[in-house]
Order: structure tokens, then sequence, then C-alpha cells
């Protein structure tokens, strides 16, 4: 197995002063709880910014996340962290991911994604994006959009990258209100590809298939696995 290393992701490192304490009161997920958990970064209104999968590293936290999000990401985070002692910074390993059982944890999102685990470089993996994209699961800026789409809508609820009983985060306050009053309207999906609109966010010629931002009561020719019908 040493095709295994997913290319388009990177990782950041967090350490110092509490970092946990420092990511508990910034992002969705509850970062008192066990590692790893997928997670957003999100506007005061609820719209995501940046999504990625949080490991532990000893007294340190790594971040899988986007490889051309990174440095935007980096950036965010150190407006954040003020005075605090805290160093974020990239790490030298890399992001793996197999389908079949034997080595790494399930994906924090939805078993049937399969398992990552971080370690040195090897061969890229193929066939990541079409098994991510059959289960209906999108990620990543040009997919979630950046200040565009609310945290719900990018189904984080049913993927358990939101927590309701952590206490306040970074656009907590819209994100809870939602939840409790049942108010998601839109959903992203994968749908097949077809002339893109103004609710396309993203395309893949090579698979025939998009993302797009559609109304719960017309999604249309979306896929629509298992997971997502129960929430529906």
């Amino acid at each position: 197995m040493t095709a295994t290393m997913l290319a388009d992701r990177s990782l950041l490192r967090l350490s110092g002063d509490d970092v946990r304490g420092f990511l508990q009161g910034l992002i969705s997920a509850d970062m008192a709880g066990p590692l790893p958990v997928w997670a957003g970064l999100l506007t005061p209104q609820g719209k995501a910014l940046y999504d990625f999968i949080v490991w532990p590293d000893g007294d340190a936290l790594l971040l899988d996340c986007e490889a051309s999000a990174a440095e935007g990401l980096k950036r965010r985070l150190s407006i954040y962290r003020l005075r605090r002692a805290i160093t974020i910074e990239a790490d030298a390993r890399t992001v793996h991911w197999s389908r079949a059982p034997g080595h790494g944890m399930p994906d924090p999102r939805l078993a049937a994604l399969g398992y990552r685990w971080l370690a040195p470089a090897s061969e890229p993996a193929t066939g990541w994006l079409a098994h991510r994209l059959s289960l209906g699961i999108t990620e990543g800026v040009a997919e979630l959009g950046q200040d565009k789409t609310l945290w719900l809508e990018c189904n984080a609820r049913e993927l358990n990258g939101v927590s309701f009983t952590k206490g306040c985060y970074v656009g907590q306050e819209n994100t809870a209100r939602m939840h409790h009053r049942s108010k998601v309207n839109r959903r992203l999906v994968v749908a097949p590809r077809a002339e893109p609109g103004d609710r396309t966010r993203a395309t893949y010629p090579e698979l025939g298939l998009m993302i797009e931002h559609r109304r719960v009561e017309a999604l249309g020719d979306a896929i629509i696995p298992e997971w997502l019908a129960a929430a529906l």
C-alpha cells in the first residue's frame, strides 16, 4: 500500500498554550472529545470559511486541510491567536487514505469514506475524489464556497461537523438557531454535470459531476445518499 497519499491535502501543526482550548472557542466541533473530528472555521454569521479534520499530536494538534487553502487558514487562525503563545506551522507529514480497513482511522464524517492516517509522503492515491463524490460529500473552498454557504447547508450536522452542546464558537449563534428551528432550506449536493448556473460551485467534467447549492424542495437529480435522505 504505497499509493495512498492525498496530494491535495496538507497539515498545519498548532502547538503551545492550550491549543485545544484555543480551537474550542473558534471552530464548530468539540475539542473536549475524542479526535479526529471534522470541523469548520466559520464567519460570525455561520458561513463556512475553511473545513478541516483535527488530529491529536501529543499536546499539539494537526489540521488536515486543503493544501491550496493552508496558508489562508493559517493567517485566519493567527488573527484569533492575539498574544497567546501558540505556534502555527506547516508539518512535513502527509495525509493518507484507503477505502479498505487495515490501517488508519475511519473518516470522522462517514465510515463509508474509508480510512485516513498521517505518515511520510508516498505515491499519490487514486480514486479518492470519485469515491467522495459518489457518497455525496463536499469539502474545500471551491465546493463549500468561502463566506457563501451556511455551515449546516454544508451538511455539517449529518457529517458530524458541529456540536450543539460545546458552548460558544465563531458563528455558533446562527448555527444553533438554524438547528433548533429546523431552518436548513438549502443543501450542497453532488449532481450529474449539466450546464453550469448561478447555483453551481464546482464542476468535474472527467467524472460527469458537479456541486450545486440547491433548495431542499428542488434537489432534482442530485445524488441523495442514505445519510442525507434521512435528514431530508
